[in-house]
Protein backbone atom coordinates (compact mmCIF):
# COMPACT_ATOMS: atom_id res chain seq x y z
CA UNK A 1 0.00 0.00 0.00
CA UNK A 2 1.30 3.38 -1.09
CA UNK A 3 2.09 5.67 2.14
CA UNK A 4 -0.05 8.70 2.29
CA UNK A 5 1.72 12.07 2.73
CA UNK A 6 0.51 15.11 4.27
CA UNK A 7 0.43 18.65 3.66
CA UNK A 8 1.59 21.57 6.10
CA UNK A 9 -1.70 23.50 7.17
CA UNK A 10 -2.56 26.19 5.30
CA UNK A 11 -0.01 25.10 1.86
CA UNK A 12 -3.09 24.65 -0.63
CA UNK A 13 -6.87 26.01 -0.52
CA UNK A 14 -9.57 24.29 -1.81
CA UNK A 15 -12.20 26.63 -3.82
CA UNK A 16 -14.54 27.39 -1.15
CA UNK A 17 -11.26 29.11 0.62
CA UNK A 18 -10.74 26.67 3.20
CA UNK A 19 -6.78 25.77 3.80
CA UNK A 20 -6.38 21.96 3.32
CA UNK A 21 -5.88 19.71 6.40
CA UNK A 22 -2.53 18.13 7.61
CA UNK A 23 -4.99 14.76 7.88
CA UNK A 24 -5.42 13.75 4.26
CA UNK A 25 -3.28 12.82 1.48
CA UNK A 26 -2.63 14.82 -1.42
CA UNK A 27 -5.13 12.39 -3.57
CA UNK A 28 -7.92 12.69 -0.86
CA UNK A 29 -7.15 16.85 -1.47
CA UNK A 30 -7.31 16.93 -5.28
CA UNK A 31 -10.66 14.49 -4.80
CA UNK A 32 -12.21 16.98 -2.62
CA UNK A 33 -10.70 19.93 -4.89
CA UNK A 34 -12.28 18.48 -8.21
CA UNK A 35 -15.93 17.64 -6.54
CA UNK A 36 -15.76 21.42 -5.68
CA UNK A 37 -14.87 22.78 -9.42
CA UNK A 38 -17.94 20.26 -9.93
CA UNK A 39 -20.38 22.16 -7.91
CA UNK A 40 -18.78 25.60 -8.74
CA UNK A 41 -16.89 25.63 -12.19
CA UNK A 42 -16.48 29.56 -11.54
CA UNK A 43 -13.83 28.67 -8.73
CA UNK A 44 -11.39 27.11 -10.63
CA UNK A 45 -9.54 30.45 -10.59
CA UNK A 46 -8.66 29.93 -7.50
CA UNK A 47 -6.87 26.76 -8.20
CA UNK A 48 -3.36 26.31 -8.95
CA UNK A 49 -1.90 23.45 -10.71
CA UNK A 50 1.75 25.06 -10.19
CA UNK A 51 1.10 24.13 -5.81
CA UNK A 52 0.18 20.99 -6.53
CA UNK A 53 3.36 20.37 -8.86
CA UNK A 54 5.24 21.95 -6.19
CA UNK A 55 3.94 19.21 -3.77
CA UNK A 56 4.21 16.27 -5.82
CA UNK A 57 8.08 17.27 -6.47
CA UNK A 58 8.33 17.43 -2.36
CA UNK A 59 6.82 14.09 -1.87
CA UNK A 60 9.22 12.61 -4.52
CA UNK A 61 12.32 14.55 -3.39
CA UNK A 62 12.91 15.97 -7.08
CA UNK A 63 13.11 20.11 -7.80
CA UNK A 64 9.70 21.68 -8.59
CA UNK A 65 11.12 22.01 -12.48
CA UNK A 66 11.02 18.00 -12.52
CA UNK A 67 7.60 17.92 -12.39
CA UNK A 68 5.76 18.18 -15.45
CA UNK A 69 1.57 18.04 -16.35
CA UNK A 70 0.64 17.72 -20.00
CA UNK A 71 -3.22 17.97 -20.75
CA UNK A 72 -3.87 15.42 -24.19
CA UNK A 73 -5.64 17.78 -27.82
CA UNK A 74 -7.98 14.71 -28.71
CA UNK A 75 -8.85 17.68 -31.29
CA UNK A 76 -5.30 18.43 -32.38
CA UNK A 77 -3.98 15.17 -30.92
CA UNK A 78 -0.97 16.53 -29.26
CA UNK A 79 0.03 16.54 -25.87
CA UNK A 80 0.62 20.27 -24.38
CA UNK A 81 2.62 21.47 -20.76
CA UNK A 82 0.45 22.69 -18.10
CA UNK A 83 3.34 22.55 -15.81
CA UNK A 84 6.38 23.95 -15.86
CA UNK A 85 4.29 27.16 -17.02
CA UNK A 86 7.74 28.24 -18.85
CA UNK A 87 7.22 25.66 -21.52
CA UNK A 88 3.69 26.28 -22.20
CA UNK A 89 4.00 28.21 -25.48
CA UNK A 90 7.09 26.73 -26.15
CA UNK A 91 5.37 23.84 -28.53
CA UNK A 92 3.56 20.29 -28.17
CA UNK A 93 4.25 16.78 -28.50
CA UNK A 94 2.42 15.34 -31.15
CA UNK A 95 0.61 11.90 -29.71
CA UNK A 96 1.72 9.83 -33.36
CA UNK A 97 5.38 10.71 -32.12
CA UNK A 98 7.50 7.67 -31.97
CA UNK A 99 10.68 9.04 -29.94
CA UNK A 100 8.43 10.96 -27.34
CA UNK A 101 7.94 8.92 -24.37
CA UNK A 102 5.06 11.24 -22.89
CA UNK A 103 3.11 10.38 -26.37
CA UNK A 104 3.79 6.99 -25.79
CA UNK A 105 2.67 7.01 -22.01
CA UNK A 106 -0.40 8.75 -23.42
CA UNK A 107 -1.30 6.22 -26.65
CA UNK A 108 -0.78 3.03 -24.91
CA UNK A 109 -1.77 4.26 -21.23
CA UNK A 110 1.00 2.37 -19.10
CA UNK A 111 3.36 4.10 -16.75
CA UNK A 112 7.06 3.43 -17.14
CA UNK A 113 9.81 4.11 -14.99
CA UNK A 114 13.37 4.54 -16.58
CA UNK A 115 16.35 5.06 -14.48
CA UNK A 116 18.96 5.11 -17.56
CA UNK A 117 16.79 7.92 -19.48
CA UNK A 118 19.80 9.34 -21.17
CA UNK A 119 20.70 5.78 -22.78
CA UNK A 120 18.02 5.35 -24.68
CA UNK A 121 16.58 6.88 -27.84
CA UNK A 122 13.71 10.04 -26.76
CA UNK A 123 13.05 13.06 -27.61
CA UNK A 124 15.11 16.03 -26.15
CA UNK A 125 13.60 19.38 -27.57
CA UNK A 126 12.45 19.91 -24.39
CA UNK A 127 15.23 19.46 -22.31
CA UNK A 128 17.09 22.38 -23.59
CA UNK A 129 14.71 25.06 -22.64
CA UNK A 130 15.77 27.37 -19.48
CA UNK A 131 13.41 26.96 -17.10
CA UNK A 132 13.17 30.08 -14.36
CA UNK A 133 15.78 31.60 -16.16
CA UNK A 134 18.25 28.77 -14.88
CA UNK A 135 20.62 26.45 -17.12
CA UNK A 136 18.91 23.65 -18.33
CA UNK A 137 20.08 19.94 -17.15
CA UNK A 138 19.46 16.42 -19.00
CA UNK A 139 17.03 14.39 -17.70
CA UNK A 140 18.43 11.16 -16.62
CA UNK A 141 15.73 9.59 -15.02
CA UNK A 142 11.85 9.68 -14.72
CA UNK A 143 8.42 8.58 -13.92
CA UNK A 144 5.76 8.81 -16.82
CA UNK A 145 2.18 8.26 -16.40
CA UNK A 146 -0.95 8.58 -17.66
CA UNK A 147 -3.73 11.13 -15.98
CA UNK A 148 -6.86 9.45 -16.49
CA UNK A 149 -10.13 10.48 -16.62
CA UNK A 150 -12.72 7.60 -15.71
CA UNK A 151 -10.57 4.99 -18.59
CA UNK A 152 -9.88 7.92 -20.95
CA UNK A 153 -6.33 9.53 -21.02
CA UNK A 154 -6.32 12.89 -20.50
CA UNK A 155 -3.20 13.97 -19.77
CA UNK A 156 0.42 12.68 -18.96
CA UNK A 157 2.50 13.18 -15.68
CA UNK A 158 6.29 12.82 -15.76
CA UNK A 159 8.57 12.89 -12.73
CA UNK A 160 12.50 13.56 -13.58
CA UNK A 161 15.71 13.74 -11.99
CA UNK A 162 17.87 15.63 -13.83
CA UNK A 163 22.04 16.35 -13.60
CA UNK A 164 24.73 16.19 -15.40
CA UNK A 165 24.86 12.20 -15.14
CA UNK A 166 22.68 9.73 -13.28
CA UNK A 167 25.10 9.45 -10.11
CA UNK A 168 24.72 13.46 -9.38
CA UNK A 169 20.82 13.35 -10.70
CA UNK A 170 20.04 10.89 -7.51
CA UNK A 171 18.46 7.69 -6.50
CA UNK A 172 16.80 5.59 -9.13
CA UNK A 173 12.94 5.74 -8.67
CA UNK A 174 11.69 3.32 -7.28
CA UNK A 175 8.30 1.20 -7.26
CA UNK A 176 7.27 3.39 -4.49
CA UNK A 177 7.69 6.54 -6.10
CA UNK A 178 5.82 4.97 -9.00
CA UNK A 179 3.01 4.27 -6.37
CA UNK A 180 3.13 7.51 -5.14
CA UNK A 181 2.84 8.87 -8.90
CA UNK A 182 -0.01 6.56 -9.53
CA UNK A 183 -2.02 7.25 -6.43
CA UNK A 184 -2.62 11.17 -8.32
CA UNK A 185 -3.34 10.43 -11.93
CA UNK A 186 -7.18 9.88 -11.16
CA UNK A 187 -7.90 13.15 -9.05
CA UNK A 188 -5.52 14.70 -11.65
CA UNK A 189 -7.64 13.56 -14.41
CA UNK A 190 -11.02 15.43 -12.45
CA UNK A 191 -8.66 18.41 -12.05
CA UNK A 192 -7.53 18.51 -15.48
CA UNK A 193 -11.49 18.31 -17.10
CA UNK A 194 -11.58 21.57 -15.42
CA UNK A 195 -8.56 23.74 -15.82
CA UNK A 196 -7.61 22.27 -18.98
CA UNK A 197 -10.24 21.41 -20.66
CA UNK A 198 -9.63 20.01 -24.34
CA UNK A 199 -7.88 22.48 -26.49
Amino acid sequence: MVSAWLLPPGSLRVPNGYPMTTSLSLASELERIASALESDSSSSSEFSLASIAERIAKNLGVKPDEVALMGVSNRWRHLHFLIPESLKHVGFIPLSSTSAIAARTARESRPDIINNLAGIRHATVFEGVKIGGETSEIIQKMISAPILSGDKVVGVIQVSRKGANPSVAGPDFSADDLGKVLALCKPLGKLLQHVAGDS
